[in-house]
């Protein structure tokens, strides 16, 4: 059975039955439509906390997606799970998978430049400054890109760019 025919929350519910009165409305094709049964499938088993049941809807709805802006939510989201994970090299490389879709994703940036932040931690941590301050760099360049896009989002961001000296263009 479907997790979007199993949902135990009442939200949850009423997400699928507004969602499936949408899918009938719009014209859609029937693979559009198993696309994003597969995408919600995806998001619900992802907020349980059931990440291998997320990644195997999300592979299966990216498969079917053809559409580069819904498209690029997918490896986002599979991003979200890898960096949950701690797996921050297969998050990137799915940051920049949703960003060759759809370039105007600020938290695909937002999420890339916290990943870096914490690489360079962890290289002052090796006692490694100057690959510490190659993370740090790289981090600033990401949260820039994020800060154009939705200024009034990243305010953390923002303060520390201009903290760290990093908020010159």
């Amino acid at each position: 059975m479907p997790r979007s025919q199993r949902n135990d929350n009442f939200i949850d519910k009423t997400f699928t039955i507004v969602a499936d009165i949408l899918l009938r409305i719009i014209p859609t094709t029937q693979r559009e439509r198993e696309a994003f049964t597969y995408y919600r499938d995806g998001m619900s088993a992802q907020s349980e906390g059931e990440y291998a049941e997320a990644l195997q809807n999300y592979y299966e709805a990216m498969r079917l997606e053809i559409d580069p802006y819904d498209r690029s939510y997918i490896p986002y989201n599979i991003g979200l799970i890898h960096t949950s994970n701690g797996e921050h090299a297969k998050a990137l490389e799915y940051y920049f998978q949703a960003l060759e879709r759809n370039p105007s994703l600020p938290q695909a940036f937002n999420n890339m430049a916290v990943i870096c932040h914490y690489r360079g931690e962890q290289a002052i941590q090796q006692g490694d400054p100057e690959t510490s301050e190659a993370w740090f760099n790289q981090a600033a360049d990401y949260r820039k890109q994020a800060i154009s896009l939705a200024p009034s989002n990243y305010i953390e961001a923002q303060n520390w760019s201009k903290i760290t000296g990093r908020s010159k263009v």
